[in-house]
């Protein structure tokens, strides 16, 4: 929660802790791709106008080859953000060039670069092709590491396992920098959300999750990605050594940096090279040479 101070510069009261303008179950519209959001500023940010947000949020998108859901998830969701009356901007990110793809680092990158421009205190990853169905599922965080999409309609609105940790998900600034963010080591699809549920329970916290009830998305229909076959090795042998492989272990340069009044556009070129997987013997061999760790000046270890 903010402090007061932003409340008395501005002469306004906090919002309500309830959110008064919320509908309850959405319904979700696949094909429209456009919308109007005249009060949103420039790099997707907004904030309430007669009241002082409780939570200043930044949603965090990575981002390749799908404009189309890319379009339909922001017309969808800047609307919920704001009649949860959010302090809010909206951080979209994507990875220079055509080789393999990592989104767990584009998040570490959107992570810090969100960071450089305002003091954010939740930060919500969410993947491109998820629609939330109900906006009393609050885009918040708690004391714990909240999983907000808990009922996924091609997944028949039901948990596939116990500690899975992705589609959407909500982690304030400081557990995000103590589980030293995702992990840099998944190249290709899928895997890093489990690496990252085993980084939040390694912590000692556990995974908070809506009532399902409200915890509802729905996903636009697309041609699966088949996932890395090399993901299952290299997260089996990641045994325990987050605190090496994360935030402070980030290379990368920006490339551009674009902003209209959706969304501030990341592209970012990844400095860290995809290891080979075929030898993997060790942790050490997994988490690679210490000295690539660029930032631990900055991040230091959780």
């Amino acid at each position: 929660m903010q402090d007061m101070t932003e409340a008395t510069a501005r002469g306004l009261e906090l919002c309500p802790a309830e959110p008064p303008f919320l509908r309850g179950r959405l319904r979700v519209y696949l094909k429209k791709t456009t919308g109007e959001n005249p009060d949103v500023r420039l790099g997707g940010k907004w904030r309430p106008p007669n009241c002082t947000a409780r939570h200043k949020v930044a949603i965090v998108i990575p981002f390749r080859d799908r404009e189309t859901h890319l379009r339909v998830l922001l017309r969808h969701l800047h609307p919920i953000l704001q009649r949860q009356q959010l302090d809010y901007g909206v951080y979209v990110v994507e990875q220079y060039g055509n080789g393999t793809f990592n989104k767990a680092t584009l998040m570490n990158i959107a992570y810090v670069f969100a960071l450089s421009e305002d003091d954010y205190s939740c930060f919500i990853f969410h993947d491109v092709d998820l629609l939330s169905e109900d906006d009393r599922n609050l885009y918040t965080c708690a004391d714990q590491p909240k999983h907000l999409s808990v009922a996924v309609d091609t997944l028949k609105y039901r948990l596939p396992y116990e500690d899975i940790f992705g589609g959407v998900v909500a982690l304030t600034a400081d557990q995000f920098r103590r589980v030293n963010g995702f992990s840099n080591l998944y190249w290709g699809w899928g895997a890093e959300d489990d690496d990252m549920s085993r980084r939040v329970r390694m912590s000692g916290w556990k995974i908070l999750r809506p009532p399902v009830s409200i915890a509802r998305f729905r996903m636009i229909p697309h041609k699966k990605r088949r996932a890395s076959a090399a993901k299952d090795r290299v997260y089996d042998h990641i045994v325990s050594n987050f605190t090496a492989d994360g935030l402070n272990s980030l290379e990368y340069e920006l490339v551009s940096v674009y902003k209209n009044r959706l969304l501030t556009h990341i592209v970012a070129n990844l400095k860290l090279q995809e290891p080979r997987w075929t030898n993997v013997t060790d942790e050490h061999t997994v988490t690679r040479n210490k000295t690539m760790h660029r930032n631990r000046r900055k991040y230091g270890n959780p």
